[in-house]
């Protein structure tokens, strides 16, 4: 196989949303950078220029966390689809039909159990491409329903945060599972049982002021946005400019607020090392 065959093929594979073709190119969100996609896959989704790291779909992260990439989704909970009848320039329920046909998912999380390192666990992560990650009623169920696996199981509950917070077309229904999900991975606490929450790209609003920062170990990728209001909105309110890199990972760390700052290709080690830890008193 030649340069001219492995680089410009004779047809171009019909594609997903969530999975793009070998032949294509990609350009990075932070350096505008044109990436070919093969390589970008490779790297973890990982910039090679720039070393940005791009959002990840929930099945890849999946794939990149539990041992040889198996795992075993869980049935989650039907929940009201619209419990306000809202609607702003569309319905909120063509919203859902929308999302749902352009992810193959009914909402912005997946629960699934599977072994990190060997280690029986369970992930519940977020989806930021179905309705920017936001946090309604299903995805408040998702935690709760994935907290009392854990539970049950005594295994480690692992959340993976990527979203823009609160669903505001659910309203105070929205709002409600930020309580919920602090009271689920509080019994996890009170029972003994490891919780690590993995922050990414972006970790924000009612997300990040609820489950997001009560993990045992906060773990965030390298350089992702965590913070509650937007960075344009605090300066507006406290009428003084942010230091550079505020609400970025690394400025976390710094201040105290997550534990860890990992590069994506290094997580699994990471998450396995904590794990390790956290569950030897279980043996």
């Amino acid at each position: 196989m030649n340069w001219l065959t492995e680089i410009v093929r004779p047809k171009i594979k019909k594609t997903t949303p969530k999975e793009i073709a070998d032949n294509l190119w990609v350009k990075c969100p932070n350096c505008d950078q044109m990436l070919f996609s093969k390589e970008l896959k490779e790297s973890f989704y990982v910039c090679t220029a720039c070393g940005h790291h791009l959002r990840l779909y929930v099945e890849k992260r999946f794939r990149l966390l539990f041992d040889d990439a198996e795992y075993r989704l869980i049935d989650l909970p039907q929940v009201a689809d619209d419990p306000l009848k809202f609607k702003d320039l569309q319905k909120y329920t063509d919203r859902l039909k929308s999302n749902r046909k352009k992810t193959g998912c009914n909402d912005a999380i997946q629960v699934a159990r599977g072994k990190i390192g060997g280690i029986k666990s369970v992930v519940a992560a977020l989806d930021f491409s179905f309705m920017g990650g936001s946090m309604g009623i299903a995805v408040g169920e998702g935690i709760v329903t994935a907290a009392k696996l854990a539970l049950e199981s005594r295994q480690p509950l692992i959340t993976v945060a990527s979203s823009g917070g609160a669903r505001m077309q659910e309203g105070m229904f929205s709002l409600m599972q930020m309580a919920r999900t602090t009271a689920a991975v509080n019994m996890l606490k009170e029972a003994g049982v490891p919780f690590i929450s993995i922050l990414t790209d972006p970790t924000t609003g009612g997300v990040s002021a609820s489950f997001a920062m009560l993990g045992d170990v906060n773990i965030a990728e390298k350089g992702c946005l965590i913070g509650f209001a937007g960075q344009r909105v605090i300066e507006q309110t406290i009428h003084e400019k942010l230091p550079e890199g505020f609400q970025r990972a690394e400025y976390l760390l710094e201040h105290g607020m997550v534990d860890m700052v990992v590069e994506r290709k290094n997580m699994k080690e990471e998450l396995v090392k904590v794990l390790k830890v956290l569950t030897a008193h279980c043996k």
